[in-house]
């Protein structure tokens, strides 16, 4: 079993164990409700930076971006109240590709369901997850190949969260909200590039992360950080309707997804149902 961050009770999917199942996907991302940040793929920065704050977070060599979702610990913005719709034009990957996931066994990576989520479903609805001749449906095999290319781009981030972290162009940084009543809630627990340090590179350092558009990415990074200030108007507008108020005049909370991301994926094998 792997328990990682949105999931409950992910298992190997199997024939044996899911061979009269189904799969009915639909709007409802109430499953990320209590999530203020998820990881995100460096490939997802150009569509991401428009609407989320980009950070890195996570331990001591398994740093990772991620999207922060909410200010207060166990809450995401993100979702409707009404409708547990998602409310903004992108979707991070690793949302989007619930209740699937991987996990790893030995030199290969099993693909993995999460039994909890509403729509697996032995009634019929939706999509089966094998066919009638036993083996995995169509549907299971696209859904193997978006988990496919997701480790394929979380090697890739990895290598760029490596990359500016070998540069120092990291540091601590603390985000507060101030909201209508006066009262201030705080995020910390994760990093940021330094623009300082990065106008202190060496040119050739700079000339290395132009030509592989990973300076475009810190600066997609950097222009991220304004989008904080939607995340105060999007818990002021929670606020209003939410009996809970903060129990004190600051409070703090830590954004964590590197951890989850990094248990997730570590190295890309051959991946496969039973």
């Amino acid at each position: 079993m792997t328990q990682l961050l949105i999931y409950k009770s992910a298992v190997p999917v199997s024939r044996a164990r899911h061979g009269d199942c189904f799969m009915e996907t639909s709007g409802n991302y109430a499953f990320t409700g209590e999530v203020n940040s998820v990881p995100l793929m460096a490939v997802e920065f150009p569509q991401a930076a428009n609407e989320y704050a980009i950070v890195f977070a996570g331990p001591e060599g398994e740093i990772t971006p991620a999207v922060i979702l909410g200010v207060r610990g166990n809450e995401n913005l993100f979702v409707s109240n009404n409708t547990a719709g998602w409310e903004a034009k992108y979707i991070p990957a690793f949302v989007r590709r619930y209740p699937f996931v991987f996990s790893r066994s030995d030199d290969r990576f099993l693909l993995c369901v999460d039994e909890e989520y509403k729509g697996l479903n032995r009634e019929g609805r939706g999509q089966p997850l094998f066919n009638i001749e036993g083996q995995p449906s169509t549907y299971v095999d696209n859904v193997l190949k978006f988990l496919q290319e997701y480790q394929t781009q979380f090697l890739r981030t990895q290598a760029f969260c490596n990359k500016i972290k070998e540069l120092g162009l990291l540091e601590p940084m603390q985000a507060q909200v101030t909201i209508g009543t006066g009262n201030r809630v705080s995020l910390g627990g994760f990093l940021a590039v330094s623009r300082t340090r990065l106008k202190e590179l060496p040119g050739e350092k700079l000339a290395e992360l132009a030509a592989t558009d990973e300076l475009e990415l810190l600066y997609l990074h950097l222009q991220s950080m304004r989008n904080f200030e939607g995340l105060k108007d999007r818990l002021e507008h929670a606020l209003e309707g939410d009996a809970r108020t903060p129990a004190a005049p600051e409070q703090a909370a830590t954004a964590s997804a590197g951890s989850d991301a990094a248990a997730d994926a570590s190295a890309l094998a051959s991946a496969s149902v039973h």
